[in-house]
């Protein structure tokens, strides 16, 4: 019988909702469950395309003894860090202190006030390599807890009140200036791996954000190095297993240093970062390798990720079906020798094998291999051709819920990356996407929820990253489209964060005021597998300010940006999107106002100069003379009755401009 996981709208949760684990979901109904039976509550957080949630589930919730043993002695409740990002990163905080490490299945052990006093990760069904069974787990917390339930009350109430006394204090020191930023360059070049590109050993994650900041540094100030770091790096990426190469899209990262074998979920958070970077690296190198990554993980994330109503859903698994009923890690993707030859026939299988490093030994498990691209370009007919053998495979399953956050990521990725190419279908994407979140996710006073599925808003509030992340894909689409709505609905967006998510001295918080009170207020400025939300928050107020010329807007992102001048010099890998928007600030950012008629090509000359200006973080508004859909556009006049462009930069504008080449100097650092 279906617990009472079966009404969540959560993909991960739904997976368990035939567990003979009677679960709860995170309710305060389940720790006054707790309470009155007097029993501990077993936390149980993960995600839908966690391969070891699935294999913890499969060996230990699905079995029906461990089962009858914990509805017994706990209260189990489930977690999906997606849509709890929040209670995630309070316990996880507690984990990582605990045992100096983290990682999902995240396994806590809470008291009936939801305070926490044992931690765990993945506990295997049998006792394996020192780690303790999780029936043996399961027996010693409850043996502690029958037997000294003082000590673990006093075990639980410090570590409590240890967590809640954490906060930050670096706000409103200011915004990092060239000494900061120069210092973080130093860093980042010091831990980059020269041979393989990257930064740092295995695992090795795609480092999008910093990428980001090493071309905002390179085009304020010419700094080869960067650039060369950023482009080895995206080649290795697109040359290795960690990039799909017959379908597009990358997968969550590489067990090696060398970008060879990937964990093989595939997020659409990394894709669309990653499908910015490359966009953004055509931008500033012409390349052509730059330009296939880019419209191929656009073109993945739309035929792959995106749902019925219009959004994006979160990822796909790693997990599929290899053919025989067992499930199994990159059975999808990974490639022997003999199924090429099924699929292309002696000759042509050798080709292939040759051309993306497949091997007899293989380079995965059992003999397979991931696909690679070492040397030349792929030849489109053998892509085409595995592709379609690949499509009779059994699929990894999706996890169709629609992040508010993600989603803003994926808006703003389609939009450049159709106005770059000439993909007006990508921008229609976005559009559609953007309508979705403002219908959808968006209540009367601008409050947004996280999560919705198949059309089906969630329960859960939107955090730091919903509001800001959902701002920068408003403020990219609204540059784009030269629809003003977009600017509109990211100032109702951004309002929120100025009055709900701000602390003292410009800090940022990852929930509301309002919000449900958890055992410490989550609070992480570091930039991890996405921008956090400080410092997107950061990025998309400054944006704002350069639109509307509102103090209070930029005033903000500067308190901000505090934590940034006091991260970057010692942990820069940890705070990429942090360094790219002090990036944009300490170039202006610029505001490049275009004015003309919209069937003007002259007009669309000008706006297409403008987006793919190397300027970082400049923000631009087009529009009809007299049109008042932008604040950047008052009092901005044709030029002789042509179409022209304004660029505008600390309180101070330069004379406009009307061809194509003068606003690409205008543009220059």
């Amino acid at each position: 019988m279906p617990n009472r996981l079966a009404h969540e709208t959560s993909p991960y949760l739904l997976q368990h909702a035939d567990n003979p684990v009677d679960w709860w979901p995170w309710t305060p109904e389940a720790f006054e469950e707790a309470r009155r039976r007097e029993v501990p509550v077993l936390l149980s957080v993960g995600y839908s395309s966690c391969h070891w949630c699935h294999v913890m589930a499969h060996e230990s919730f699905e079995d029906e003894q461990t089962a009858a043993y914990l509805n017994e002695h706990f209260v189990a409740v489930k977690v999906d860090r997606e849509e709890r990002p929040d209670v995630d990163a309070v316990y996880m905080e507690a984990v990582q202190a605990a045992t100096g490490q983290g990682g999902w299945p995240m396994t806590v052990f809470l008291t009936g006030d939801a305070e926490p006093f044992y931690f765990g990760t993945y506990f295997p069904p049998e006792p394996r390599h020192g780690m303790a069974s999780f029936r043996q787990v399961l027996e010693g917390v409850a043996a502690a807890w029958k037997d000294r339930r003082t000590e673990v009350a006093e075990v639980a109430q410090r570590i409590a009140r240890d967590l809640s006394e954490r906060s930050f204090t670096h706000g409103g020191d200011g915004a990092p200036g060239e000494e900061q930023l120069a210092q973080a360059l130093l860093n980042l070049t010091r831990d980059y791996d020269e041979r393989h590109g990257g930064f740092g050993g295995a695992p090795k994650f795609p480092p999008s954000m910093v990428l980001e900041f090493l071309l905002r540094h390179h085009a304020r100030t010419g700094a080869d190095g960067a650039l060369q770091m950023v482009a080895e790096t995206c080649e290795a990426m697109a040359r290795g297993g960690i990039y799909d190469q017959l379908g597009g899209g990358f997968a969550r990262y590489a067990v090696d240093r060398e970008w060879v074998v990937p964990h093989f979920e595939k997020m659409l958070y990394d894709n669309a970062l990653l499908c910015r970077v490359y966009a953004h690296l055509w931008r500033a190198t012409g390349s052509d390798l730059a330009r296939r990554i880019a419209l191929e993980t656009a073109d993945f994330m739309v035929r792959e990720l995106r749902t019925p109503e219009g959004g994006f859903a979160s990822a796909l698994d790693a997990d599929s079906d290899d053919g025989t009923g067992h499930t199994v890690e990159g059975a999808f993707y990974a490639w022997t020798p003999e199924q090429l030859r099924a699929a292309l026939g002696d000759e042509d299988a050798g080709r292939a094998a040759d051309l993306f490093g497949v091997t007899a030994e293989g380079t995965f498990e059992e003999g397979a291999s991931v696909l690679q691209l070492p040397g030349a370009e792929a030849d489109p007919e053998l892509r085409r051709r595995l592709l379609a053998a690949r499509a009779e495979r059994p699929r990894p399953e999706r996890d169709d819920k629609v992040v508010a956050a993600w989603n803003g990521l994926a808006i703003a990725a389609l939009a450049e990356v159709g106005a770059y190419f000439d993909r007006p279908d990508l921008i229609e994407r976005a559009t559609e996407a953007a309508d979705l979140l403002v219908r959808l996710h968006l209540d009367p006073h601008a409050r947004l929820r996280r999560t919705s599925r198949d059309g089906r808003v969630g329960a859960n509030a939107g955090v730091l990253e919903d509001y800001a992340d959902v701002a920068e894909g408003f403020l990219a689409l609204a540059g784009v489209t030269g629809e003003g709505v977009w600017l509109e609905f990211s100032g109702f967006l951004l309002d929120i964060v100025l009055d709900q998510f701000r602390g003292e001295n410009g800090t940022l918080y990852d929930t509301a005021h309002d919000a449900e009170r958890l055992i410490r207020r989550p609070q992480d400025p570091t930039d991890n597998a996405t921008p956090s939300g400080w410092t997107a928050a950061a990025g998309a107020l400054l944006s704002y300010a350069a639109h509307t010329g509102s103090t209070a807007h930029r005033t903000a992102a500067e308190d901000a940006l505090g934590v940034v001048k006091a991260l970057a010099p010692k942990a820069p890998r940890f705070i990429g999107w942090g360094l790219a928007v002090a990036e944009a600030h300490l170039d202006g950012p610029r505001e490049v106002a275009v004015v003309g008629a919209s069937a003007d090509p002259l007009t669309d000359e000008l706006h297409r100069t403008a987006l793919l200006g190397h300027a970082p973080g400049a923000v631009v508004a087009r529009g009809e003379p007299g049109g008042d859909e932008f604040p950047l556009l008052k009092d901005r006049p044709l030029v002789a009755g042509e179409a022209a462009a304004y660029v505008c930069r600390g309180f101070v504008c330069r004379m406009p401009v009307t061809t194509s080449e003068e606003l690409e100097r205008e543009l220059r650092p």
